[in-house]
């Protein structure tokens, strides 16, 4: 992977990068491997990740066929642009990595724009963009509204079709409309659907 800008030193190439996906499309896996990319040519990167995800450990990245690394956590009260001025300064990052970026606030996406624009460095943020209720998350919105280069990280639905939806299961299994919009959960709780089987499994459709 080449670099595009690094250590403060150019901003003409520096972008923010966002990758979306429903549940289990293996996003952090390709977060997982871009990094290695980097770090096997030699480049130094800087991993972050939201501190209310601990589902494969405090302060670390993990995905489901087993890839993990250690990675600094983030809360929104944080101000991430200081954060990682701090770091750029202490050494030369070529490229940042954040998983889980639905967590982010609107106020650190832009921090995020900041580092890119200002201090040249490029971001490559990985997350949800929508939640259990189709709703959009406001990290993930100001994302989709801000960042120079957008990729959608496909799975599927059950019936093949590409899944865009997800739903909250109770431990019964039964599909959850309300509740709060952040609650940490994997297979056991999240289900990725396509639009069509959303809308079933919501009562906003009679099955075929």
């Amino acid at each position: 992977m080449p670099r595009e800008a690094g250590g403060g030193k150019s901003t003409g190439m520096a972008k923010l990068h966002f990758h979306y996906s429903t549940m289990n499309a293996g996003k952090s896996t390709l977060l997982l491997q871009a990094a290695h990319n980097y770090n096997e040519r030699g480049m130094e990167t800087l991993l972050l990740t939201a501190a209310v995800d601990t589902r494969a450990g405090e302060g670390r990245i993990g995905s489901r066929i087993g890839l993990g690394r250690p990675a600094e956590t983030f809360v929104p009260e944080d101000d991430l642009f200081a954060r990682l001025k701090a770091h750029l300064e202490a050494r030369e990052i070529a490229c940042i990595f954040v998983d889980e970026a639905q967590f982010l606030t609107t106020a650190q996406v832009w921090q995020l724009v900041r580092v890119v624009d200002d201090l040249g460095v490029p971001i490559m943020a990985y997350g949800l963009r929508v939640d259990f209720r189709g709703e959009l998350f406001p990290g993930s919105a100001t994302l989709l509204a801000l960042a120079d280069e957008m990729r959608e990280v496909r799975t599927i639905c059950h019936c093949g079709r590409k899944a865009t939806m997800v739903i909250r299961q109770d431990e019964t299994g039964r599909p959850v409309r309300e509740g709060e919009q952040v609650q940490i959960g994997g297979n056991e709780t999240y289900v990725s659907l396509c639009r069509r089987h959303w809308r079933e499994a919501m009562g906003d459709r009679v099955p075929d």
